[in-house]
């Protein structure tokens, strides 16, 4: 086996991947404090082709050195919206007919390998801060709560494991 080059990969320029047809998820951050977190979702939600990330409350906002440092780029490549408050990107999310999905443990949490992901649906994934999570306020008013499953002796993943994780499995159910 040999290792690809960058050349070999086919990748898409930036205007090629924007004008590219996207899986129909937003990311939402909800106050998401680290910004090196916040770059890697940006990473990945590049890699998924996803339609835009929504960085809510205290979550910052690019250009900042910490996010580019591991975005390598792709807050050029993925659309993003600032909004002060989750709720009022939940929202907006909810009146444009998108499916609102906490990434969270929560009672009636479906576990991530059993959610059920429409093709003709549009869907926005919340992710929540470090140490909380995604807010009450905000789990109240979603359709429905996703669990990844953990064997081990911590109680979460790091936000940018989970959206990888999350996406990874979304989008395998989309594209199938």
């Amino acid at each position: 086996m040999r290792k690809l080059r960058n050349s070999e990969l086919d990748r898409k320029t930036v205007e090629q991947f924007r004008a590219s047809k996207k899986i129909p998820f937003i990311i939402v951050l909800d106050n998401v404090r680290s910004q090196s977190n916040i770059g890697s979702v940006f990473r990945t939600a590049d890699a998924f082709l996803v339609e835009a990330v929504y960085l809510c409350g205290i979550t910052a906002q690019p250009p900042h050195r910490e996010i580019q440092k591991t975005a390598l780029g792709a807050t050029e490549s993925v659309d993003w919206r600032y909004f002060s408050s989750t709720a009022a990107a939940a929202e907006e999310l909810r009146r444009n007919g998108y499916i609102l999905i906490a990434v969270e443990q929560a009672e009636g949490a479906v576990e991530l390998q059993d959610v059920i992901i429409e093709k003709d649906k549009k869907y926005a994934l919340i992710f929540g801060h470090e140490i909380n999570g995604v807010g009450q306020e905000i789990v109240d008013i979603c359709d429905k709560c996703v669990e990844i499953p953990q064997f081990g002796t911590k109680h979460s993943f790091n936000i940018a494991v989970s959206a990888g994780i999350v996406l990874w499995e979304v989008s395998r159910k989309i594209i199938k």
